[in-house]
Formats: structure tokens, sequence, C-alpha cells
């Protein structure tokens, strides 16, 4: 058994199975959700439950959080009952959502401040990574902290780097974020000029894929926009908000990102449409009905 005793602050479509993952590699587990079905299931499986943000502070000596957005950690972490409120000296949290770059310097000078570590771990991958243990783990912190995590993080991902210093995890989720959004963006340009054009889509897809225009999105969600298939695997609501954060990082560079901002304004109009909780391929569709026309349906 290992001597790292886990608390799991948030069980998701992704929080989930990573805690299940850790609770089958033999870590004692403590977990904590806001809703309790999930917490029920892990704990029916073994997991003990947590009463509280400090209380799972106090019971273990890392804490993992995995949750939506910035205010949600920073209530979590810096709030009444949080768990900085019941951390102690020589632990580590580990805060792998995806979060405003300076949340998680604060949130590490904090824990330092109490004699802790904490480390910026956000993930890519999705659901299916989180299921299958082959997420991409990009991490900012100290090395030290990263030495101790990384048997961890094994348990949970294939490709792990530590990039840097606190927030630097969150730099490089913001740019996977970019990457993905403008190419999910580029993917539905194409097909549904293909379509339109009176091309089979799903056979330019399949000889794109043959070419330099290769891509994991273009293969996954291509395939997604084909069969109409928009059951979330990430969330467009959450992609709208990662983008919101890429830009708010650039505004506070000076830097102009002008292929993200077109790429958040359709991650905008989905949600302003009612398709915050689809798939972020689902983008597609506000193009479609603009274009007034539905890749594999004709007219709309």
């Amino acid at each position: 058994m290992s001597s790292e005793h886990i608390g799991f602050i948030g069980l998701g479509i992704m929080g989930k199975p990573m805690a299940q993952h850790l609770l089958n590699a033999g870590y004692p587990l403590t977990v904590l959700n806001r809703s309790p079905a999930a917490q029920n299931e892990l704990v029916a499986a073994g997991a003990q439950a947590g009463a509280s943000p400090k209380t799972v502070a106090q019971q273990t000596n890392v804490v993992i959080t995995m949750l939506p957005d910035s205010p949600d950690v920073e209530r979590v972490m810096f709030g009444a009952d949080g768990v900085l409120e019941g951390l102690r000296p020589g632990s580590l949290v580990i805060d792998m959502s995806t979060i405003l770059p300076s949340v998680a310097r604060r949130l590490a000078d904090a824990a330092r401040a109490q004699g802790a570590d904490a480390l910026d771990a956000p993930v890519s991958g999705g659901q299916v990574g989180a299921q299958n243990a082959a997420l991409s783990i990009m991490v900012g912190g100290a090395a030290a902290a990263f030495a101790r995590a990384k048997p961890i993080f094994e348990k949970l991902g294939k490709n792990i780097v530590h990039v840097g210093e606190a927030g630097a995890g969150q730099i490089t989720k913001a740019a996977n974020q970019i990457v993905v959004a403008v190419t999910i963006a580029a993917v539905s340009e194409a097909l549904l000029l293909a379509a339109k054009a009176g091309v089979d889509a799903a056979k330019v897809r399949a000889a794109l894929l043959g070419g330099f225009a290769q891509s994991r999105v273009l293969d996954a969600h291509g395939n997604r926009m084909l069969r109409r298939d928009f059951q979330p695997g990430f969330k467009a609501k959450l992609h709208r908000k990662d983008l919101a954060i890429a830009l708010d990082t650039a505004r506070d560079l000076g830097l102009a990102l002008p292929a993200t901002a077109s790429a958040a304004e359709l991650l905008n109009a989905l949600s302003a449409r009612g398709g915050g909780e689809l798939d972020h391929s689902a983008l597609v569709t506000v193009l479609e009905e603009l274009g007034n026309y539905q890749i594999g349906g004709g007219a709309r």
C-alpha cells in the first residue's frame, strides 16, 4: 500500500474515472463530490467519504482537485472549511482543473506558506482519456513536487510533462485549448464546404486523414460531425470557459489572438443556442446554421 493517502475532490465525467484508477492502483483514497451519487459509488468500491474539503486535507497528505472553473477551485481551496484550512505541513496539493494561471500561482504561494507544495496539472484527453488512463498531463510547480507526484500521474496518463514553475501547466493547457478549438472550427468548415459543394464529406475526411491535414480532431470529431453524435466527451461550455482564460491571459500580455477569438465566438453562439452541454464538436452546427446547410442532410 502506498504511503500517500490521496484525497480526490470533484468526481465529474473525468474526475470519477481518474479517482477510480487511483483506487484500483491501491492508493488509500478519500473522495468528495458536490452531488452524492459518484461519491457513493466510489465509497462502495473501497474509498472513504470526505465530509468537507478541510477534513479531506486533514485526513490525507495529497489532495487532488478536478473542478469546472477558477471560482470552484477558489471556493474549495480558500473558502470556509476549504482545503487550506486543513492542509498539513508536508502535504501536496495537485489541482488538475483548467483555471486561470493567476489562481494557480496564488494557490502555490498559499500552500508554500503553510509548509506544503502545490502543482497545477491540467489534463487533455477528455472523458475517453480519463477512462483509459491515457490523459496528457501538463504540470507547473517545483521539480521536487513533480517528482513526488509523478507515480500518481502515471496511473492517470501517458504523456506527462513538467513544463515549468507554478502556472506553467495552466498556460500550456490554454495553448492546448487554442489548438483544439481552432482545429474543430477548421474541420467544421472543411467538411461543410465539401458537403455543400456536392462532394461526399465522409470521403473527404478519409482523404484528408492520409495527408498533412491529418489530426486527432479530424479523426475523432470529424467522425462525430458526420454521425451527428454530440454526446459530450468534453462539454462546449467548458471549452468556451477555457478560451476565455486564454483570451484573458493574452489580453494581460498585450497579445492579439484573432483565430482564438473567432473560435470563442462560435462557442459563444453554440451556448447561446442552448448547446453548452453538447460536445465541443457541435460547434459545426453553428456554421451549418449560418450556411443554411447540414453536413449529410442538405439544406436546413
